[in-house]
């Protein structure tokens, strides 16, 4: 006996034959015209919004016949899966969003298909939750709106309430379906949103407060060693952040361009710099938290700046070469690390004998003192390195005499003020910095940047300090170039 095959199966295999037609290689979208590239990608794009929309209502059929009360007799749960979301997420090879998407749609659909039926099992009358949609599923089942402006429709226009009736809600889901031929998914959620503060000017208060409980921030170790944060700000937090991310990062993203000479010059060493815009906001966003701390040490448990702990054997250093450990991360650090962050007061460091024993928790006065730091800051007004412009308050204490390799003493001499992103070069790629007998620093480069490592001077940016030098005596200021070692 054989069996019939429903008409609606039979035009999901004529579709996928058609589509299994389209081509698959390069070459033949580059041999397209202008024209024709784009009536292609006019056509795909109503062909996407067929597919996603026949997604979404099998979703929802399937998530109808894996109602929680099935319980493992539910279609997803017997092919294996928790949910129908997680269903659809396996088997169509999607992500979880664009499964909940599909579900929520689909269901939506067909609720609003099955309205006013009876459940022969239980003598239920189906009714629509959601009516002030109608226009919505109006929309879906002639492929006027994608499910993705739908659920931006949504979501943005929330459920009515005291103050707002079905009906405005209707009215505004009827406009916001108008619009959505011309307004992408996301634009159509703001959209949605502006149409609801609109209509309830009341909730608004109440609906910016659950947005500030919706704040969060979580760390998430990677696997390959990186850490990932995800922070959920609410939108006060978020234009704080964001004012600060566009003040580190603006010339890199093509911000506005100033008159001011300064500020020119600021932009000009942010454009040149070699970092992408997110390394810049990512190097600027560790030192912002890192002065706060330092600032206010009685906002945070413990006291001061963030302190990190490093670990390594005395093979390692002995060599200058090998692996340390930064406590709680679990991906290994080079040795010039550890000499780099050993130069300031942010890292404790612990040597390992090879029969395992704590060999060296470090000599006393091992980092620079405030005190010392603020001169420094004098010295030099800010990074020492040729065309840096960084600021003292965002520069780190770097021994020019290595204090575990060299057995350099922390003194004023011996320091000199360098930014995150200049310390971190001059440790792992082998420049040097060396003071002459005439107390003048000089930056040596490795043999691969420069074969005859011919000495920079650096200069401080402290232009006090320059007014001074210049005052002292001719011969106080003759270059030897012998330089202390």
């Amino acid at each position: 006996m054989t069996s019939t095959v429903s008409p609606t199966l039979e035009r999901f295999r004529a579709a996928s034959v058609v589509l299994s037609a389209l081509p698959t290689l390069a070459p033949d979208y580059a041999a397209l015209s202008e024209s024709d590239l784009l009536e292609a990608n006019r056509l795909l794009a109503s062909a996407q919004v067929a597919l996603r929309g026949g997604l979404a209502l099998i979703a929802g059929e399937i998530a109808h016949r894996s109602a929680p009360e099935l319980g493992s007799q539910g279609l997803a749960q017997r092919a294996g899966a928790r949910t129908a979301e997680q269903f659809i997420k396996t088997t169509n090879g999607v992500t979880g969003r664009d499964a909940v998407t599909a579900v929520r749609v689909g269901s939506l659909m067909r609720e609003a298909a099955v309205e006013g039926s009876i459940n022969v099992a239980t003598g239920e009358v189906a009714v629509q939750t959601q009516p002030w949609l109608a226009p919505v599923t109006v929309a879906l089942s002639t492929r006027g709106i994608s499910i993705e402006a739908a659920d931006a429709i949504r979501a943005g226009l929330g459920t009515p309430n005291s103050v707002i009736s079905d009906t405005a809600l209707t009215d505004a889901a009827t406009q916001l379906v108008a619009a959505a031929a011309s307004l992408d998914p996301d634009a159509l959620a703001r959209e949605a949103r502006a149409f609801r503060d609109e209509l309830d000017i009341e909730g608004v208060a109440v609906r910016e407060e659950e947005r500030r409980q919706k704040r969060s921030l979580r760390l998430y170790l990677q696997a390959d060693g990186t850490t990932k944060l995800v922070w959920i700000m609410d939108p006060e937090t978020a234009a704080t952040v964001r004012d600060l991310y566009d003040r580190t990062t603006s010339p890199k993203l093509g911000g506005v361009r100033f008159v001011d000479p300064d500020r020119q010059a600021l932009a000009g060493s942010i454009l040149a710099d070699e970092r992408t815009p997110e390394q810049i906001a990512s190097d600027g966003f560790a030192q912002l938290l890192t002065l706060g701390a330092d600032a206010n040490p009685g906002f945070l448990l413990g006291t001061g700046a963030p302190v990190i702990r490093l670990t390594a054997t005395q093979t390692a250093f002995e060599r200058g070469a090998g692996i340390a450990r930064i406590e709680g991360q679990v991906a290994p650090v080079s040795i010039g690390t550890v000499s780099r962050l050993s130069c300031d007061a942010g890292t404790a460091g612990v040597v390992f004998h090879p029969d395992g024993t704590i060999l060296d928790f470090g000599r006393e006065q091992r980092f620079f003192g405030r005190k010392q730091k603020e001169a420094l800051a004098i010295l030099w007004g800010g990074c020492a390195a040729p065309g840096c412009d960084r600021p003292p308050s965002w520069c780190e204490a770097h021994h020019i005499v290595y204090w575990k390799r060299d057995h350099g003493n922390t003194d004023l001499a011996d320091g000199i003020l360098l930014c995150r992103h200049h310390h971190l070069l001059f440790h792992n790629n082998g420049w040097e910095i060396r003071r002459d007998h005439n107390n003048r620093y000089w930056l040596i480069p490795p043999p691969g940047q420069d074969p005859h490592q011919t000495p920079i001077e650096l200069i401080t940016k402290n232009p006090a300090i320059r007014d001074h030098q210049r005052e002292q005596p001719t011969q106080a200021r003759r270059a030897d170039h012998e330089l202390v070692t």
